[in-house]
């Protein structure tokens, strides 16, 4: 080996030395001291009452939840009506949030925290903005903590969340342990939205209309107490009450899954609808309209409401003038009541709903499923031979 060729290996050597180096040094990195203690606001100076906007970011998906005139909506469902419990909440957690347990850690342990960024890991990053747009703080969830169950639980064991990691602004001084678990911070847009819908009350009749002209029915009742009957029922056909209980309750209590991000009708299916009449003894009519499956258990939904309510009063036959006052105030209350009820039923048609499957199910029967099942006449007797005559 000549003099060159010794030097180069040298070069190389010393070259690669180097290298391996600052990989062990990066790897090393001393972990920074965290300026925070146990007990200490997590975000110090959280001006609470100035957040109008909030951003739930992960890796593949992004939630924005936007306060407009002092209602709270959801951007990625058409501005929809928030939960303004579910956010106050998640607020006033955040503003009261205390550190549990400080973290010094160094750049190369935030991974294994899953303290990255949503743009390059694991993390979920909460950002808090003004009206303005200006930031006021972001908040980075890592990873939960877990906690054994004791083996005697009467829950039985395995584990659950009692906390975890976070970090304020980015800053690797702040990584901390708390104990909120923040289990439901997620960016899916149905589990912010206000899940409060109309609800039909004091049913009158209910009709439905199909594609096929055979299953369309209608059934109504004449006083809220009367009974149900089957209208242009056919000879032998009976309404067999059991059957229809759960049409008759329609809608009373219905539930949204979600609000349809794509609402076009070739899509949801609400361009060729079952399309259901409600009608109500407060002279309320709900017109719904029943499109394709969404996933395997909802359904695309639409409905439209109106109202005859009076504005004046009719006198009774009998009624005395020293009852005329209480009267009025009563139909007063009762009438500002109808109408609050429309006011925010009716805000709320213009948009498309996925939902449950039972609140759907009422308008797929068909008619023949309302119906009692017909009894099989019993079949005459056959003649009895005759017995032979006595000989004796």
């Amino acid at each position: 080996m000549n003099r060159k060729q010794l030097i180069l290996l040298i070069v190389i050597g010393a070259a690669l030395g180097a290298g391996a180096w600052l990989a062990y040094q990066k790897q090393n990195t001393p972990y920074q001291q965290s300026t925070r203690r146990m007990g200490d606001k997590l975000i110090k100076d959280f001006a609470l009452n100035d957040v109008t906007q909030i951003t739930i970011k992960q890796a593949k998906a992004e939630l924005s939840l936007v306060k407009k005139d002092d209602l709270w909506a959801v951007k990625e469902r058409g501005d929809y009506a928030a939960n303004f419990q579910t956010i106050s909440e998640f607020l006033r957690k955040v503003w009261e949030l205390k550190v549990t347990q400080p973290v010094n850690v160094g750049p190369s342990r935030l991974p294994t925290l899953e303290l990255v960024a949503p743009d390059k890991g694991p993390g979920t990053l909460v950002e808090f903005k003004d009206k303005g747009g200006k930031a006021l703080a972001s908040l980075l969830l890592g990873a939960k903590h877990m906690k054994e169950s004791p083996a005697n639980s009467p829950f039985g064991g395995g584990s659950f969340p009692d906390g975890r990691y976070v970090m304020v602004g980015g800053d690797i001084k702040t990584v901390a342990m708390v104990s909120e678990p923040f289990s439901n911070i997620e960016p899916k847009p149905e589990d912010w939205l206000n899940k409060d819908f109309f609800k039909v009350e004091k049913l009158k009749s209910i009709s439905v209309v199909t594609t096929n002209a055979t299953n369309n029915w209608k059934l109504s009742r004449e006083s809220e107490a009367g009974e149900w009957k089957l209208a242009d029922a056919k000879a032998g056909e009976i309404l067999d009450t059991g059957k229809s209980s759960g049409v008759t309750s329609a809608l009373s209590f219905p539930s949204i899954a979600d609000v349809a991000a794509d609402a076009k009708p070739e899509t949801t299916g609400l361009d060729k609808p079952l399309v259901a009449t409600l009608e109500t003894f407060d002279d309320f009519t709900y017109t719904v309209k029943v499109g394709g499956k969404s996933g395997e258990e909802n359904s695309y939904f639409q409905f439209a409401v109106a109202a005859k309510i009076p504005k004046e009063r009719a006198p009774g036959k009998d009624e005395k003038p020293e009852d005329k006052d209480k009267l009025d105030k009563e139909f007063k209350e009762k009438t500002a009541k109808l109408d609050e009820k429309l006011k925010s039923e009716q805000a709320l048609g213009k948009w498309t709903y996925v939902v449950s499957k039972w609140t759907v199910d009422p308008f797929l029967k068909e008619r023949k499923d309302l119906l009692a099942e017909k009894k099989e006449e019993p079949k005459a007797d056959e003649p009895k031979p005759f017995a032979p005559l006595d000989s004796k």
